[in-house]
């Protein structure tokens, strides 16, 4: 009763009607009804506009509590010892209780905020994705509580999400052009211009300055590598968007590669060191030149990683490109392969890079080679290219000589 009346004391002094009506915001595990163990009241938080936006979707509604849940709510409940070793002592959000009264009748609901955590969750858009998620796979699922609302927290407000149907993004243009267009240009014309070489210089001084130490690394270099190989977009869902029998990468191909990228993970763990800023899908048709500074698009996967992913991503193009024009490799594009893992490295030294290129190497070899993102690839172009990739997996690094064999 001493901890109830407490509470009470608590909601009145914060100008909240009802008991346990504070939101205790980051003590999930301690009831509403309970005071903190100094005795003083807790602040109390969450959305401030919570009560409101309650009264927008139950008018006539009053709050009679609301109250934070623990990730092991019926632990103490249950066992007295609070559920010994089985007790789950951190969850995946934070969950509140919150009690309505409508004349006779009363709701009871859970409102909900994920909370960052390294299981794929340290991203503001990998939150956003489970809180969608469940508002659709709640309302399949035979027998589940249903979810009554879906929202973004603005500042105060609580904003309904629950009839939209896709996200959007407005973005600013850049004008010029995209560079893709340059080496479509050098292959048909087989010779790289000084512009084009200087264009390289300036995408390598890019990556060079762009790939800064982020510390302390944390989980995030994990993060990165495990979306490398395992994510939808990573190999693993690459070779899973493959059809059947494409020539030059059957099955069992596909296969052996992936299990070589597997063993990667556990090469490459252990070098949390390396994570720095990344763009994460630096490939030409992101990169738009207008004069000789190049602008960027649709930056990927957090922003942070291994710079062997942006440096892989941009050099595989030069070899891409030539195999639809072999004659082009020499004098062409070649010459801009050879500058940009030089120029790179000279202007960012670094050891490791061709030895943890592999992987990513081969992920962006899995890409271009998918008949989804180039149907035209003959099946001689991607057999050089994937077995260029299995090398370069076998061997443990990237060496860029290797490369010429494939134009001799």
């Amino acid at each position: 009763m001493h901890a109830r009346r407490q509470a009470a004391r608590c909601a009145k002094a914060h100008g909240v009607r009802g008991t346990g009506d504070a939101l205790l915001w980051g003590m999930a595990s301690q009831p509403a009804s309970q005071p903190s163990r100094s005795g003083s009241c807790p602040e109390p938080a969450g959305p401030p506009g919570l009560r409101e936006h309650l009264a927008r979707l139950y008018p006539g509604a009053t709050v009679v509590a609301i109250e934070p849940l623990g990730p092991d709510a019926g632990a103490t409940a249950s066992r007295k010892d609070g559920g010994g070793s089985t007790t789950k002592a951190a969850g995946y959000g934070l969950p509140v209780r919150i009690e309505l009264r409508d004349g006779d009748t009363t709701r009871l609901l859970v409102w909900r905020v994920a909370s960052a955590n390294e299981f794929g969750h340290d991203r503001r858009a990998d939150r956003a994705a489970v809180m969608v998620q469940a508002f659709e796979d709640f309302a399949r699922i035979p027998q589940h509580v249903q979810a009554v609302d879906l929202g973004v927290i603005r500042g105060g407000d609580l904003v309904s999400t629950r009839d939209a149907s896709e996200h959007y993004l407005i973005t600013r243009y850049a004008p010029g052009t995209i560079y893709a267009h340059d080496l479509r240009r050098i292959a048909a014309e087989r010779t790289a211009t000084p512009r084009d070489v200087d264009r390289v210089d300036a995408l390598a001084r890019y990556l060079a300055a762009l790939h800064t130490p982020i510390s302390p690394p944390g989980a995030r270099y994990r993060r990165a590598i495990r979306d490398l190989v395992g994510s939808g977009e990573g190999i693993y869902g690459i070779i899973d968007g493959y059809p059947p029998e494409v020539p030059g990468a059957p099955a069992s191909r596909l296969s052996a590669i992936e299990a070589r990228c597997a063993t990667w993970r556990w090469r490459l763990r252990g070098r949390d060191g390396r994570l720095t800023r990344t763009h994460g899908d630096f490939h030409p048709f992101n990169i738009v030149f207008d004069g000789d500074a190049p602008a960027l698009l649709d930056a990927s996967r957090g922003g942070c990683g291994d710079p062997a992913d942006d440096v892989t991503a941009l050099a595989i193009n030069f070899v891409l490109f030539a195999l639809d024009a072999p004659a082009a490799w020499r004098h062409g594009l070649g010459v801009l392969w050879r500058h940009l893992w030089s120029r790179y490295l000279a202007e960012r030294p670094d050891d490791e890079l061709l030895a943890v290129a592999p992987p990513f190497f081969a992920w962006r070899a899995l890409v271009v080679a998918n008949p989804a993102f180039y149907p035209r690839m003959t099946g001689e172009a991607r057999d050089k290219l994937l077995g260029f990739a299995e090398d370069v997996l076998d061997e443990r690094a990237l060496d860029p000589t290797w490369a010429e064999e494939l134009f001799r």
